[in-house]
């Protein structure tokens, strides 16, 4: 929901750093695994109970995930890196609450799996429909420059790192937060594929 009003605020900053950090020689993709490495260790360090160090590592992962898009656009974007990018944020998105799951599985294990879940609906709804956007040649930039087509919605970049962020610093309200937002994400799932079928519907 606010990452088109995000974007125009963070891009400036990510692409001077981008062009700064093209001059060292280092890739994108490079910058993705990074990232990706990074974010991994996050979940390792939840699941070990270290939450202010999961904090800091959700942070610089989010960071990187910024900076690859940047470097790419200072540099040159390929399919590869566009494909990097979508897959290993899906793979973050699904170890943060997986290791929650595993730092104490009585409480919040099924609520984990319902953030899951939503996860599931909400990434299905517009990746299905980035394909169909794809074969009828649909763009858009509200989300800012991506690899396909990024349909809006309610659950979107920007608050799942805020709720992973809170949920790092309030490791007790997991369950709360974790519940609270897969209602959001199933929502914005239903709103996204209504979006979808209007669009898709007219030819």
């Amino acid at each position: 929901m606010f990452d088109a009003r995000i974007r125009p605020l963070i891009d400036p900053l990510l692409n001077r750093l981008g062009h700064l950090l093209a001059r060292t020689g280092v890739s994108p993709n490079a910058v993705t695994l990074f990232g990706f490495v990074i974010g991994l260790g996050a979940a390792v360090a939840i699941a070990s109970g270290l939450f202010l160090l999961g904090f800091v590592l959700i942070a610089l992962n989010r960071l990187a995930d910024g900076l690859d898009g940047a470097l790419a656009r200072a540099t040159q974007k390929t399919d590869l890196g566009g494909y990097l990018d979508i897959t290993l944020d899906f793979f973050f998105y699904g170890a943060i609450p997986l290791a929650f799951a595993i730092q104490d599985p009585t409480t919040n294990a099924l609520p984990a799996a319902a953030l899951l879940c939503s996860f599931y609906a909400n990434g299905s709804a517009f990746l299905a429909f980035a394909i169909m956007a794809e074969r009828r040649g649909l763009s858009t930039d509200k989300q800012g420059a991506k690899s396909l087509y990024y349909l809006g919605g309610l659950a979107e970049g920007t608050e799942t790192i805020v709720l992973f962020l809170l949920m790092a610093l309030l490791p007790s309200w997991f369950a709360t937060l974790a519940w609270a937002f897969a209602a959001v994400c199933f929502v914005s799932a239903g709103a996204r594929v209504m979006i979808g079928v209007k669009s898709l519907d007219r030819g």
